[in-house]
């Protein structure tokens, strides 16, 4: 069909998914399976997705080695959360964590194994027994690249059960009539031709917007692009300001050194050669929660105790390890540090310094991978069609901080939720509802403007005051004025995209636009984690404000929400925090003060 002077080309699903890292590809894998026509759609080709750049490993309370409890595991997840965690979504992944675990297995994941021929499982930060007096030993390992192992074997089985997959399009939007979602429109990179997208129910799984900051973990492609369609699309998105700062940045590149280093005995010094976690949480040390490891190396650095020539980075030490151990276990992070660092691990500490890595926010959803809103006075409104899982999504079980081996475990729960819940839902082949053409000439017609785009301003010099202003506005520590100043910046650099150049007008492997379209989904959310940072008067989790040092539960205690204007105006509303669970008996009631 023609629309808006583009040929584009129909097809029809009873579910479409779009992103095919392990969220996708679980959700892909269930759909498939479970007799639904499944497409997903894939901006690059799914076994290079950024799910394979994890590394320490997923956690699950199996008890390998030693006691443990989904308990202990749900009671450590709240805590970590700083208790903005929703506890029914935190039961649930928990109590789900085991069967997850072991179903992977039988899929194929190549888990490392204990002398007993057990999955092998690594302390983590955060992760305690009993309730926080001891130390689990939780997280599930596939050496140090068990997101690699995952999404290999998720590939592998969505092929298995015949998932089509569209590999190297870029979706550019939702397709809404009336709140209800009816698909997505989107680009083949590799011919240059468009495409519409309808389906029953739409899942996003695109993750995160690392690159919204300088330096970060993320690959360069984790541009939040569902995230920026569901603004676009006039819905929320949720605690937006709770951004997570891995400890252990390789210092100068931002690639991640995983956790699973500390977990297996590495620990942290400064220019004094002290081991200086200790002061910081003296029962956790090196293994506290990321939020409080990264402000503790902060602290260290402007105290005047960081480490080489500018004193601005700290010394993560696994030498005393062994070559064997670093061998069997850390094989990956040896040839990280040896490629981006220059260092031989067996020798020399590894230079780090807390570096962007995760998003606590994201898309609002229940426990069932269900995009919810504010609507009517009713906070758990359902998006109609619409599902998110992932990265992208705030379930919400981080709250305002994740804890390590927890993001693995996410996307594969809820978007093995997610395949379940649209089972329930949906009945295979039924024909899809009429469509008025005019909603997908609207998105055709906003494309093209900006393959148009006849400005004088580069996408790059967009993109780069972007990722300064958020680097150095919106960073580990935040006060008021600096916020203000950088929301006033943010929306500087927000109006100049309305100068932006596109010089490359052509439709195959058209990076020039590719990036600019990127970038404006990463401008919305941009502009969402400043004015959510700005608006918190509290310190909770990744969100540390030295003008408001404390936790604040009394006024606090709810998800920010937050809508964005085409201007770039943010507004801001909220959504309790589900404090109910699934189970009577394990309801985790917020104490007055955060202890480690």
């Amino acid at each position: 069909m023609k629309i808006a002077g583009y040929e584009v080309i129909e097809h029809e699903y009873d579910v479409v998914i779009v992103g095919a890292g392990g969220a996708g590809l679980r959700a892909a894998l269930g759909m498939a399976s479970s007799g639904l026509r499944t497409a997903c759609i894939t901006k690059v080709f799914p076994t290079r997705s950024h799910t394979v750049a994890a590394q320490g490993g997923m956690s699950a309370a199996l008890g390998n080695m030693g006691e443990d409890s989904w308990r202990w595991h749900m009671y450590d997840t709240v805590k970590g959360s700083d208790w903005l965690g929703d506890q029914d979504a935190i039961e649930y992944m928990c109590r789900e964590a085991a069967a997850s675990v072991l179903e992977l297995e039988r899929f194929g994941v190549p888990f490392s194994r204990t002398q007993e021929g057990k999955i092998y499982q690594r302390p983590f930060g955060g992760m305690t027994t009993h309730y926080g007096k001891g130390t689990a030993q939780r997280t599930c390992a596939a050496a140090d690249r068990t997101g690699h192992a995952i999404l290999h074997t998720l590939y592998q089985q969505s092929l298995k059960h015949k998932a089509e997959f569209f590999i190297e399009y870029f979706v550019t939007d939702l397709i809404m009539d009336d709140g209800v979602c009816r698909g997505v429109v989107a680009w083949d990179l590799a011919n240059g031709t468009l495409h519409r997208f309808r389906a029953h129910r739409v899942v996003l799984a695109t993750g995160g917007c690392g690159r919204a900051y300088f330096s970060a973990t993320s690959a360069h492609t984790c541009t939040g692009d569902g995230s920026g369609m569901v603004l676009r699309a006039g819905l929320p998105l949720q605690d937006m300001e709770f951004v997570q700062f891995h400890p252990t940045g390789i210092y100068g590149a931002g690639v991640l050194i995983t956790e699973g280093v500390r977990g297996e005995g590495g620990y942290l010094s400064n220019a004094l050669g002290e081991r200086f976690m200790e002061r910081y949480a003296p029962n956790a040390k090196d293994l506290a929660s990321r939020d409080v490891v990264s402000r503790a190396m902060t602290e260290e650095i402007n105290a005047g105790r960081g480490v080489g020539e500018k004193k601005d980075h700290i010394y993560l030490n696994l030498m005393h390890l062994g070559e064997e151990v670093i061998k069997k276990r850390l094989p990956g992070i040896a040839e990280s540090a040896r490629i981006f660092a220059n260092v031989d691990v067996n020798k020399d500490p590894i230079p780090v310094l807390p570096t962007v890595h995760y998003n606590m926010g994201g898309i609002p959803t229940n426990y069932k991978g269900e995009v919810v809103t504010l609507k009517g006075g009713n906070p758990d409104s359902i998006v109609e069609g619409l599902m998110a899982i992932g990265e992208c999504a705030c379930v919400s079980v981080h709250g305002a901080n994740r804890l390590g081996s927890n993001s693995l475990l996410d996307i594969i729960v809820f978007g093995r939720a997610a395949a379940q819940q649209a089972a329930k839902k949906i009945e295979p082949n039924t024909p899809h509802k009429e469509i008025n053409e005019a909603l997908t000439a609207v998105l055709i017609q906003r494309f093209d403007r900006l393959r148009y785009a006849n400005g004088s301003t580069s996408t790059a010099s967009i993109r780069e005051a972007m990722q300064m202003t958020m680097q150095h506005y919106a960073a580990v520590f935040r006060t008021g004025s600096t916020l203000a100043a950088g929301s006033h910046r943010m929306q500087q650099v927000f109006a100049s995209f309305a100068d932006v150049a596109v010089r490359d007008r052509g439709m195959q492997w058209n990076t020039d636009l590719l990036e600019t379209l990127e970038l404006e989904n990463l401008l919305a959310q941009s502009q969402t984690i400043i004015a959510g940072a700005l608006n918190r008067e509290e310190s909770r989790g990744g969100h540390a404000r030295d003008d408001f040092p404390e936790r604040n539960d009394k006024q606090w205690m709810k998800h920010s929400l937050a809508w964005l204007a085409e201007t770039g105006d943010v507004t801001m509303g909220y959504r309790p925090v589900h404090m109910f669970t699934l189970t009577k008996d394990c309801s985790v009631i917020p104490p007055k003060k955060r202890v480690y």
